[in-house]
Parts: C-alpha cells; sequence; structure tokens
C-alpha cells in the first residue's frame, strides 16, 4: 500500500442518518492534519489488504511479522449482514471506505483479517511507520529519551528498615526497574541528538498507540455542505465500527509464545492484580508504562491515600474501643436505664393526637450505644482527624511533584493538544492581545458567556431537584414517624427483645435512610448523562479542561446527592421544634421531628453506615461482577460454538470495554468516600477503618478489572490528579467546621460538660462535687399537659395513666415560673461554650494551613488576657485577606463560600461578646463556670 496524494471525503447531498449531529470542520485538516482535496469517486478509495489468520494466537504483527499492531478497528460486514436496511448499510459502508481510505492517506498502513468465530466480523489492524510516529511525535510534542540519566539516585532515609520494605516490594528480578533519561520534545530536524539505538524499540507501545489515536481521532470521512465529520470516536458511536482499541501484549495466566513479547500484562496480573500480591507495594513505573501516566497516578494516589488511612484507622478504632469499654461507666445512661429514673420519667408525645406519652427508658439500647460513639474519645479523633487531612494533602503535594519529577510531566501542560471536537468549531477569527497573531476560537465572548449561563442554569436546576428530593424524605420522616408511633408497643417487654430496639425513631430513621440510598442511585444514574451533556455543551478546549469541567458538575451533584441527608440530621433534625405547647411545623401541616433525649448522634452514625456500605456493594456489584458476568457469557458462547484458536485482537475485542469516563467514575467513588471519611467522622469512628479495608481491596480490584476483564486503554499523560487536588481542599476545610459543629450541636459533649463543671455543684447544683449524676432530669425540662394546644390535647393514649405534666428534651423554664418555657441560664452557657468551641477547635486545626498570621488567631482564640475586641478585629482582617487569597483562583471558588461561613460565625462570637458588656475577653473556664 503506497500513500495517496490526497484525502478521500464523501460528498453528499442526502442528510445523514447520524445522531451525533453535525460539526463544521473549516480548520481541523489546515491546523493538524493536511487536507489536500476530495474525491467524489468511488474508483479511488484505498481499501486494506485482506490476510487470513495465520495460526499465531499470541502474535502482535502483521501477518509479514515486521509490522507491529498498533490499534485495531473492528467492523461487521455490511454484505452479510441479517438486515433489510440495504440502504443504511451501504451510507455505512461508504463512509468506512472513505475514513480507511483516508488514514492510508496520512500515512497508516493496514490489514484486515476476518473473525475466526464469526465471519461476518472484520478486524482492521492499524500500524504506523516510522515517519508517521516521528512527524506526529514532534506535532504533539512528545518527550523522548536524550541520554541515559547518570544522576545518583537518593538513598533513603531509612535504611535500618529495609529488610521490611523488602517483603513489601516487587521483586525487581521479575520486574525490573526501568532506565531513566534525561528527555526532550521530539524534532525531526535533531533526530542526531535522541538516544535511538533501536527504531523500533524508541517509541514504546504505549506512546505509539497514543499517537495512532490522535490521528484516528481526527480523519475526516465525510462532507456535506462544507459541514465535514471526523474521527474514529463519531464512527464507533453510530455504529459504523464496532470498537476500536490498543492490543494487550499476552494473556494474563501466561506468558506469551513470542520470545520479543514484554509480557507486561502478565507481569502486571502476577505482582499486582492476583490477590496474593494484596501485601506489596503497586509496581507503579510498570503500570505506567503499559496503561500511561493517567492511570498511573490515580494508583498512585488511591495507594498513598489507603497508606495514610492506616494511622486514621488505628486511632479510630482506639477512640472506638475508649467508648465501648467505658460504657459501663456512663451515667447518664444509667440513668436512662434506671426503672427508678427513667422509668418514672414521662416524655411528652413528639407528634400530634396519634402519639402517645412513652416512658424515657424505652431508649435505653440506644443511649447505651449512644455512650459508644458519643464520648470523649470521639472529640480527640474529630480533632485529629481535622490534622490528618492537612497533613495528608500537605505530603500527597509532595508525593505528586516526586512522580511529575520521575515520570517526566512537569511540563505537561505545554505539551497537551487541543480536543478535535473545540479544533472543530473555531471558526471565529481574533487577536492574541499578547501575542499580536490571530488565533480562531469556537465563539465569542458573548457566546461563551450564553453558554456559560446555560449550563450554570441547568447544573442549578439539577441541585434544586435534589434538594426537593431531600424535602421529600423529610416529609417522609415526619409522616411515618406517627404511625410508627401509633403501631408500635408503647412499653418495653421484656420477653420480646425486639422492642428494646425498634424504637420508632430507629424504624423511621433506618427506612428513611435506605429510601434515601435508593433515590441517591436512581438521580446518580440520571445526572451522570445530563452532565456530560451539559459539558459536551460547553466545549472545553483541551482533554484535561474536559475531565476538570465535568469533574466540578459530578461532584457538586455528588456533594449535595450524598451529603444533604446527612447535612440535615447533623444540623437540622431537632434543632428547630419549639417545644410541646407550640411547636413548629414544616408546610404548616408536619410537626418538625425530634431528637432522641441523647441526641441525633447515633441516627447520624446510622445514616451514615447505611449509605457507606451501601454504596461500597453497589459499586463492587457495578464494577466487578456486572463485567465478569458479561464476559463468561460471552466465553459460554464462544466456546459452544468453536475451539479454533483465536488470534490476540480477536481475544481482546470479546472484553469489556473501558469507556473514556471510567477513570472518572474511580477518581469520584473515593472522593465521595474520602467526603464520609472527613467531614463526619465525629459520628462514626470507624468510618477510616472501613475505608481502609475498602481501599486495599479497591486497589486490587481495580488492578483485576484493567488486567483481566477490560481491553486496553489508551495511555493518556497527566500531570496530576486535576481538579480533584482542589475539590480535596475545600473538604478538609469543610471537615474542620462540619466536626466542630457535630461536636457542638449534634452530640450532647458540651451540654455534658457545662453541667458536670457548672451545674452539678453549686451555685446552680446540690451535689458537693463535680459529678454526671441527676445531669438527665436537669436537662429535660417539665411541661404542663393543660397547656397542649388543641392539636395535641386530645390524646387518646392512656396506657401511661393520666399524668398533669410530661418532660422534653430542651432547656427551659419550667410552668409557674416568671419565665416560663423561656430559655433558662443553662442554654445561654451551653450556647456560649459551643460556639466558643467552633472558633478554637477551627483554627488549631487550621493553623498549620494559615500560616505565621494564625499565630494571631490562636492568640485570641485561646484568650489571653488581651483586648479581645482589637484581637477580633485583627481576626476579621485576617479572615478578608483569606478570602481575597482564596478567591484569587477560579478553581478555589467553592473554598470562598466555605470561609464566608466560618467568617460569618466569627462575627456571631464578637456581637456574642458584645452583648455581654464592655469587658476584656475572658478564659475559656469562665464560659463553663
Amino acid at each position: 500500500m503506497k500513500k495517496m496524494s490526497r484525502n478521500v471525503l464523501l460528498q453528499m447531498e442526502e442528510e445523514d442518518d447520524d445522531d451525533d449531529g453535525d460539526i463544521v470542520l473549516e480548520n481541523l485538516g489546515q491546523t493538524i492534519i493536511p487536507d489536500l482535496g476530495s474525491l467524489e469517486s468511488q474508483n479511488d478509495f484505498r481499501t486494506p489488504e485482506f490476510e487470513e489468520f495465520n495460526g499465531k494466537s499470541d502474535s502482535l504483527f502483521f501477518n509479514d511479522g515486521q509490522r507491529r499492531i498498533d490499534f485495531v478497528l473492528v467492523y461487521e460486514d455490511e454484505s452479510r449482514k441479517e438486515t433489510s436496511k440495504k440502504g443504511t448499510n451501504e451510507k455505512q459502508r461508504r463512509k468506512r471506505q472513505a475514513y480507511e481510505s483516508n488514514l492510508i492517506c496520512h500515512g497508516l498502513q493496514l490489514e484486515a483479517t476476518r473473525s475466526v468465530l464469526d465471519d461476518k466480523l472484520v478486524f482492521v489492524k492499524v500500524h504506523a511507520p516510522w515517519e508517521v510516529l516521528c512527524t506526529y511525535a514532534e506535532i504533539m510534542h512528545i518527550k523522548l529519551p536524550l541520554k541515559p540519566n547518570d544522576l545518583k539516585n537518593r538513598s533513603s532515609a531509612f535504611g535500618t528498615l529495609n529488610w521490611f520494605t523488602k517483603v513489601l516490594s516487587v521483586d525487581e528480578s521479575i520486574i525490573k526497574p526501568e532506565q531513566e533519561f534525561f528527555t526532550a520534545p521530539f524534532e525531526k530536524n535533531r533526530m542526531n541528538d535522541f538516544y535511538i539505538v533501536d527504531r523500533d524499540a524508541f517509541f514504546n507501545p504505549a506512546t505509539r498507540s497514543r499517537i495512532v489515536y490522535f490521528i484516528l481521532s481526527r480523519v475526516k470521512y465525510q462532507l456535506i455542505n462544507n459541514v465535514s465529520k471526523f474521527g474514529i470516536n463519531r464512527l464507533v458511536n453510530s455504529g459504523i465500527y464496532k470498537a476500536a482499541f490498543p492490543l494487550h501484549d499476552c494473556k494474563f495466566r501466561r506468558q506469551s509464545e513470542d520470545p520479543s513479547c514484554p509480557n507486561e500484562r502478565y507481569l502486571l496480573y502476577r505482582e499486582w492484580a492476583h490477590p496474593r500480591s494484596i501485601y506489596k507495594k503497586q509496581p507503579l513505573d510498570l503500570i505506567r508504562k503499559y496503561y500511561g501516566e493517567k492511570i498511573g497516578i490515580y494508583f498512585a494516589w488511591l495507594g498513598y491515600y489507603t497508606q495514610m488511612l492506616l494511622l486514621a484507622a488505628v486511632v479510630g478504632v482506639a477512640c472506638f474501643l475508649y467508648g465501648y469499654l467505658n460504657q459501663d461507666n456512663c451515667t447518664w445512661s444509667k440513668e436512662v436505664c434506671h426503672p427508678d429514673i427513667g422509668g418514672k420519667i414521662i416524655m411528652c408525645p413528639q407528634c400530634d393526637r396519634l402519639c402517645p406519652f412513652w416512658k424515657l427508658n424505652i431508649t435505653c439500647e440506644s443511649s447505651k450505644k449512644l455512650c459508644i460513639f458519643d464520648s470523649f474519645g470521639t472529640l480527640v479523633f474529630a480533632v485529629f482527624m481535622g490534622v490528618w487531612v492537612t497533613l495528608f494533602l500537605e505530603f500527597w503535594k509532595r508525593r505528586q511533584a516526586e512522580l511529575e519529577y520521575e515520570w517526566d510531566t512537569v511540563e505537561l501542560q505545554q505539551e497537551e493538544q487541543a480536543r478535535p471536537e473545540y479544533e472543530a468549531r473555531c471558526t471565529h477569527v481574533v487577536i492574541n492581545e499578547i501575542t499580536q497573531e490571530e488565533e480562531r476560537i469556537p465563539f465569542t465572548a458573548w457566546g461563551k458567556c450564553i453558554r456559560i449561563t446555560l449550563c450554570a442554569s441547568a447544573v442549578f436546576f439539577w441541585i434544586l431537584l435534589i434538594i426537593a428530593s431531600v424535602i421529600g424524605i423529610i416529609v417522609y420522616r415526619l409522616s411515618v414517624f406517627i404511625v410508627f408511633s401509633a403501631k408500635l408497643p408503647k412499653n418495653i417487654n421484656g420477653t420480646d427483645p425486639i422492642q428494646k430496639y425498634l424504637t420508632p425513631q430507629t424504624a423511621t430513621s433506618i427506612t428513611a435512610s435506605i429510601i434515601s440510598f435508593i433515590i441517591i442511585m436512581i438521580l446518580n444514574t440520571i445526572y451522570e448523562k445530563v452532565a456530560i451533556m451539559i459539558t459536551n455543551f460547553e466545549l472545553p478546549r483541551t482533554q484535561t479542561d474536559y475531565e476538570n469541567s465535568l469533574t466540578m458538575k459530578m461532584f457538586l451533584f455528588q456533594f449535595v446527592n450524598y451529603y444533604s441527608s446527612c447535612f440535615y440530621i447533623a444540623f437540622f433534625k431537632g434543632k428547630f421544634v419549639g417545644y410541646p405547647g407550640d411547636p413548629v411545623y414544616w408546610l404548616g401541616k408536619y410537626r418538625n421531628e425530634e431528637c432522641d433525649p441523647g441526641g441525633c448522634l447515633l441516627e447520624l452514625t446510622t445514616q451514615l453506615t447505611i449509605i457507606m456500605g451501601g454504596k461500597a456493594i453497589w459499586n463492587n456489584i457495578q464494577e466487578v461482577l456486572l463485567p465478569w458476568i458479561m464476559n463468561l457469557i460471552g466465553r459460554f458462547h464462544r466456546v459452544s460454538r468453536s475451539e479454533k484458536i483465536t488470534p490476540r485482537w480477536e481475544q481482546d475485542y470479546h472484553l469489556q470495554p473501558m469507556g473514556k469516563l471510567g477513570l472518572f467514575y474511580e477518581y469520584l467513588e473515593m472522593i465521595i468516600q474520602f467526603g464520609f471519611v472527613t467531614l463526619f467522622v465525629a459520628s462514626f469512628p470507624l468510618a477510616p477503618l472501613l475505608a481502609l479495608v475498602n481501599n486495599i481491596l479497591e486497589i486490587r480490584v481495580d488492578a483485576w478489572k484493567l488486567t483481566t476483564q477490560f481491553r486496553r486503554l489508551v495511555p493518556e499523560k497527566a500531570q496530576d490528579i486535576g481538579a480533584w487536588q482542589p475539590i480535596m481542599q475545600g473538604i478538609a476545610i469543610l471537615a474542620v467546621v462540619t466536626n466542630a459543629m457535630i461536636i457542638a450541636f449534634t452530640s450532647d459533649m458540651i451540654p455534658r460538660l457545662v453541667y458536670y463543671w457548672s451545674f452539678s455543684v453549686p451555685p446552680y447544683g446540690d451535689h458537693t462535687s463535680y459529678t454526671m449524676e441527676g445531669y438527665i432530669n436537669n436537662t429535660l425540662s417539665i411541661f404542663k399537659v393543660v397547656d397542649f394546644k388543641n392539636k395535641s390535647k386530645g390524646n387518646p393514649y392512656s396506657e401511661l395513666g393520666n399524668h398533669t405534666t410530661c418532660r422534653y428534651r430542651d432547656f427551659r423554664y419550667p410552668p409557674g415560673h416568671p419565665q416560663e418555657y423561656k430559655h433558662n441560664i443553662y442554654y445561654w452557657h451551653v450556647i456560649a461554650a459551643k460556639l466558643a468551641f467552633i472558633i478554637v477547635m477551627e483554627y488549631l486545626v487550621l493553623l498549620p494551613r494559615l500560616g505565621h498570621s494564625g499565630m494571631i488567631l490562636a492568640h485570641c482564640n485561646l484568650c489571653l488576657p488581651v483586648d479581645c475586641y482589637m484581637c477580633m478585629c485583627y481576626k476579621f482582617i485576617y479572615e478578608i485577606r483569606f478570602l481575597e487569597q482564596l478567591t484569587s483562583d477560579f478553581t478555589d471558588s467553592y473554598i470562598f463560600y466555605i470561609s464566608i461561613i466560618s467568617f460569618l460565625f466569627s462575627v456571631t462570637f464578637f456581637f456574642l461578646l458584645l452583648s455581654l458588656g464592655p469587658t476584656p475577653c475572658f478564659p475559656l473556664s469562665n464560659f463553663l463556670s
């Protein structure tokens, strides 16, 4: 096959039957691939040579054994299709012939072979000769070796532990270390300067596949009224080709019979994906060499995240054990379960008309479990996790910089080319303000504003849809709680163990969490397609820009979708309920639901457990079980039809396609998990342990999928983890605030501390020493039954007898007091302590991130004897400077809103100080006494 002198484009008057839209392609051929004209006659088509399979199942070459297969295209022969749509088949055949002819025109060499198992399938093998590789390596600015690296490697600081690390490392006799080179962007006119020992080995298989895919994505095949269509992706989407992929180099279970094959897939399966290698470090250099830097950086990040989780898991388990071992010493839980205390406290109905009076001791079992999670160890763990997430992000930046240097991706942004979809739309000419040269852009500034507005509106609409679903879940909680309160037993029966656990609150929480999880999964499936459509409409310039834009949309949606119910339970449920005589109603109809007497922390733990566990199970089914079943069914059909030897390309074709966004979903899964581990860890100290176990399995499962179940991905370059880095930074800052607020407002830690240090002893208490005795009686307010409004007064239940008073969870004066049902002094002490705790924890944990100016804030938050008002002014000034610094980068814009929340807390605290009078700042202990 000799190279043609010009392209072949189909000139067609009829409407095209593709459903992927038209793209104006006036400049693509001029900027990337020279367009030398078009031919109308089908006699000018150049078709690939047809060859019979030579029987070598492990061969990676054409039949001549010399030309390496760099890519494979698969189509179904239209002449052998069993269909009546002959006109459609003819159109598809002509498009394919035009496309393949243009591939030959641009220097690629093609060889076609019919399938061994299905004679309707045809495999077109693509080879890029030396000249084509050199030409496009220069266009793509690919860095290639200049000379071997003679710099000495830095010795490890943990030399004494080499015996231990050697056990965990990959055996270098099996996977040999890669030789390092000094590199530079390739230029044909400086070819003699590059380290070319063997032309066949100068471009490794991954680089060859990248170059061929670059060409395949930009070659045209059809022209309709100056509107051209191009690219292998459009041909695959429209069904003209069945698949397009690079080849695996061998089978994963055994080495290739070809002595020249490097058997990298076999080595990766043996030393990385196999269960027996679960304790070993990942062979990152080989992963990067075989799959590209983009896959390599993902597994590097996932492995580093898993290593850091080990420390968090150990501390979390220790805090959990501390709470578990000390639950028998939980005085307030003993009072709840005591028949003479909790058994005689009659609680007010939690809904109107149908809900009964109930005894406090029916919450005995939940109070015991709450003692495990709502302990002093949880407070310590929340502070620890705030420091841990900061150290993790800073250490990962360092590790990422090392990989950028080792993998030679430091200047990757200068190398990245525009996406072909973007180039095709570049019809407007503008003058670059810096270079004063003409540039082509896809739309004007006004058009860009319109697109951004439409995309932002679409994203906002879907977020509102999620919020609407959350409101629906809340209404479900409020309505079904009434049903459970009416149907479930009102007294504890010692012979029925289920009654001790299945309270109305527990039943409502579990069912609502399950329904919430189902809705989350349904909305995820729908929004994934919507987010891709919105991002395609935005038309980002490069693939990195495309993925970053899609990442921000998907994460924003997932953030609201996954975390909204947790935020509701943590910060809204039970906070705005009023009191029995004057309850607060949702939509004027549904009475706000209340927390258990021990708080909503246990319910938040239940919600996290169901969502995290359900998500992990669902992801494993979706990612592992489905591809395995599909491949198993395919193998069963193939074995039942034939026992013939199949070539390498046909074996790979029957594997599952990964998809261009496959890695994106892997990142998204882990970042959502990262949010659960950090944002709400104060309510569930075992979350890091569950994440650690999941990630250890996730690494090997992902490795198993890539090496055994999926076709080989097109290798791609990547400098870092992209938009996921600033997203994690935003989560880290928000995690400090949320955990501080969970400790302050969701748990009963602060009220218990206030009672212990201030209200258990005179002048407010009757005990002679600090104690937790009497805490339950002190924190439950009294309500007079005759003060019920009409909606509640007609309570039909009288199983607990006639009562004149009942108790409810709040800090209010009793009936008969001059300020009856108003908040008492205990309430204001607790509020002041909560605000102080939030500010102290926020800045003590964020001190390493804030730098030198953080010392001023720590000085104020520790309440040293200085003028507090002046200190707060310094605090405000630094907050503003911090916000300005964050808003300087568009990618950190969402962190701006997180900091605004923090700033508002500071303002609230400042005015609280003003309300206390013109006194200097006082120590934290004064808040408690």
